[in-house]
């Protein structure tokens, strides 16, 4: 996570400071939401529709915090689609090792071939 803050430039202590973190409501270090949000891009660039995907969009709702240690699992499923244009709307969803939601969005894709 360090070199991911460090990288993005969003050293918040929440993240970075363990010490610190133990003062807020979470208790603990929490990752970074956007990390989080980052394995949405492997379902689309890797699997739906796959490495000729142009990512168009992504909605997401943050719902609770994932915490160092936690496993998390994200999934993609096609919720509708517009054939003329290749697109494709995606519920993104990422739950934690309790099955608890995470995170919550949307996701617009365009696929480029057949």
């Amino acid at each position: 996570m360090y070199t991911y803050a460090g990288l993005i430039g969003d050293i918040n202590p929440v993240h970075v400071n363990a010490e610190y973190a133990k003062t807020t409501r979470f208790g603990e270090r929490i990752v970074h939401g956007m990390f989080t949000a980052s394995f949405f891009s492997t379902i689309v660039g890797m699997l739906i529709p796959g490495a000729d995907a142009i990512y168009l969009g992504q909605t997401c709702k943050f719902l609770l915090p994932v915490k160092f240690g936690d496993t998390i699992t994200a999934t993609g499923e096609v919720i509708s689609m517009r054939p003329e244009k290749k697109i494709a709307i995606m519920r993104t969803t990422v739950v934690n090792q309790r099955g608890e939601l995470v995170i919550d969005g949307e996701a617009t894709v365009m696929a480029t071939k057949e």
